[in-house]
């Protein structure tokens, strides 16, 4: 436990970059070699708008980091927040305890959100209207929405009170299981199901995926399932069903023109099921 507190405690910027970059080659590969879904689509077309949001979210990331380095400083150096009020316990129990609440508010919550009001899914719902999902669609978001995540990710942080090196390692995990879970693969299905006991597994957030409702107002959580069979946000669908997309934006202009995506927030809202 020791020997990752250090690493994350120093990793680099190469690192971190690595980390996104090496999952999404991973899950690439795997997925070309035997996809979950047959997808009569151009791959390379489609994932360069989505490495294209990849890349803003990193932009809003890094221009906006040093706030996430002085909110981890000032609560670890002020003794602030909910960890800092936890009995001593061993260190494997304690991270898990904090990247369990970082889970909670940095992407449960702001997912939550996302989806309850209006002016923030008009931002999200770029990551929705995606009608392939891969592993690519993990970080097809608006530039609007990696700001909604940033600031929900460095609230949790000061309510908290988590140390940095449990932030990177948060992010880094967050990053590696949004690749998995919108990988376009299919573990075999028992497995998959007991891995969603703890886990979000790639068939319980492609439900999520879902063009209707009420699945694409469920399965929020992005590493732990608890949260949303906790919070009764818990769905299932055979993933045979699901048909990816948003019921208002199925028309490959809409979806598939980055030009498009990028307005999509600021235009006249469609009769749409929020």
């Amino acid at each position: 436990m020791e020997t990752i507190i250090d690493y994350f405690s120093s990793i680099s910027s190469l690192h971190r970059g690595l980390i996104l970059a090496g999952g999404i080659a991973f899950f690439w590969l795997l997925e070309s070699v035997q996809p979950m879904v047959d997808f009569n689509y151009r791959k390379w077309n489609h994932a360069g708008i989505n490495i294209f949001f990849t890349l803003t979210t990193i932009i809003v990331n890094f221009l906006m980091a040093f706030v996430l380095l002085m909110a981890a400083n000032w609560t670890t150096t002020n003794d602030f927040g909910l960890l800092q009020l936890l009995p001593k316990m061993p260190l494997w129990i304690y991270t898990l305890i904090g990247l369990l609440l970082l889970d909670l508010i940095g992407a449960y919550l702001a997912h939550l959100s996302e989806h309850k009001i209006k002016l923030f899914w008009r931002f999200h719902l770029i990551h929705h209207t995606d009608t392939w999902i891969d592993t690519t669609s993990a970080n097809r978001h608006h530039p609007g929405e990696s700001v909604i995540r940033f600031v929900f990710t460095t609230f949790g942080v000061f309510a908290l009170g988590c140390p940095m090196w449990m932030v990177f390692l948060y992010q880094s995990l967050s990053v590696v299981c949004s690749q998995l879970n919108h990988a376009n693969i299919a573990l075999p299905k028992k497995i998959d199901w007991l891995l969603s006991y703890f886990l979000v597994s790639p068939d319980m957030h492609k439900v999520h995926h879902h063009y209707l409702l009420p699945y694409t107002d469920s399965n929020y959580g992005n590493i732990f399932s608890v949260w949303d069979r906790l919070f009764g946000t818990f769905s299932y669908l055979d993933r045979k069903e699901i048909v990816y997309g948003i019921d208002t934006h199925h028309n490959e202009k809409e979806h598939n023109d980055l030009k498009n995506l990028l307005m999509i927030p600021f235009q006249k809202p469609k009769n749409i099921h929020k």
